[in-house]
């Protein structure tokens, strides 16, 4: 397949007729990644997949590439340092700048147990910097209506099919559904994750934006607090550490509001659950016990429909420090 891909990338114009390499890059389950060695020159070639690399059925619109770039030029607008540049395109992928060494994965750091709090409030003010500048924008709510792809990326695999498996919750589900499928207020990047996110010793690089649309700031906000929460749960340790993270986070993202917050909240809870149930569970989860905590905490939060984003907290670090105790593994 990359074979063939060269030969379109030769045939476009994007590398020459002469030895040229294309190397694999990881980049998730939705796109083919490539590094391009081109004599001395190196670039990243990036191609959305119709069918994602994951062992359910899950199919999206290709057209979400073109979404990407379009997210990488407005952002490079506002703050260039913090995407790729863009060096050209065709059909169906796009062509950025390779950044090469001196980068950590966001994502990998905190694997190997590395928590910096500076990283995350430098991702809270991006994120608040972004949504903000980008809110009650009726431009970009055009340029960026992207629903149909955020149901086929994210609703439908990660809320709707998560609330089918959960009988006792699916109406919350379907009801949450459904609300972010008619909420337009902001520019998200949808998939603000830390396997996202680059960092050298002082510059933040957000990658991956093929879900970007106008929807609900909310999403991002607890999309990233649910990967905070899991490493927590992962490590079954560092929780001072993780709580800084949290908070600084928070703090950064300057647009948080109450309403903000209990969208949020209800939010992290849905989202914690479908790591677990939903298409795409988290890689690092393996252990029963781990899965049933993430089971049993959403569930009963959601029941009680106390949706307070510090109380949650308080109660996920105490719940963990609980299983600590307990000697569960």
């Amino acid at each position: 397949m990359s074979r063939d891909f060269l030969d379109t990338l030769r045939a476009d114009g994007v590398v020459s007729q002469g030895d040229v390499s294309l190397e694999p890059l990881a980049g998730g389950v939705s796109s083919d990644i490539y590094l391009v060695v081109d004599g001395d020159q190196k670039f990243v070639v990036k191609r959305a997949l119709a069918k994602l690399k994951v062992e359910a059925d899950w199919f999206a619109d290709v057209s979400r590439n073109e979404t990407e770039k379009d997210y990488i030029e407005y952002v490079g607008g506002i703050t260039p340092a913090c995407v790729p540049k863009i060096l050209g395109s065709g059909d169906g992928y796009f062509v950025m700048e390779y950044l090469g060494d001196g980068f950590a994965n966001w994502k990998q750091s905190m694997l190997e147990g590395q928590f910096d709090s500076e990283r995350a409030r430098m991702a809270g003010s991006f994120l608040g910097q972004i949504h903000s500048r980008s809110s009650m924008d009726r431009n970009l709510a055009e340029r960026f209506d992207k629903m149909e792809s955020f149901w086929q990326l994210r609703i439908e695999p990660y809320l709707v099919t998560t609330g089918l498996k959960h009988p006792e919750l699916e109406i919350l589900f379907l009801d949450e559904a459904n609300r972010l499928k008619t909420e337009s207020s902001a520019l998200i990047h949808g998939d603000f994750s830390p396997k996202n996110m680059l960092f050298s010793d002082d510059r933040l690089v957000v990658l991956d934006c093929e879900v970007a649309c106008y929807a609900d700031p909310a999403f991002d906000v607890g999309f990233l607090l649910t990967h905070l929460f899991l490493k927590a749960l992962y490590h079954k340790n560092y929780y001072p550490e993780i709580v800084d993270m949290i908070d600084g986070f928070r703090s950064a993202y300057s647009e948080m509001n109450p309403d903000l917050e209990v969208r949020v909240s209800r939010l992290l809870l849905m989202l914690l659950l479908t790591r677990v149930d939903g298409k795409s569970p988290v890689e690092y989860l393996t252990e029963d016990s781990s899965k049933k905590f993430v089971r049993t905490f959403t569930s009963r939060e959601l029941l009680a429909e106390l949706f307070d984003l510090e109380d949650l907290k308080e109660k996920w670090f105490a719940g963990l420090r609980n299983l600590a105790d307990q000697g569960v593994s």
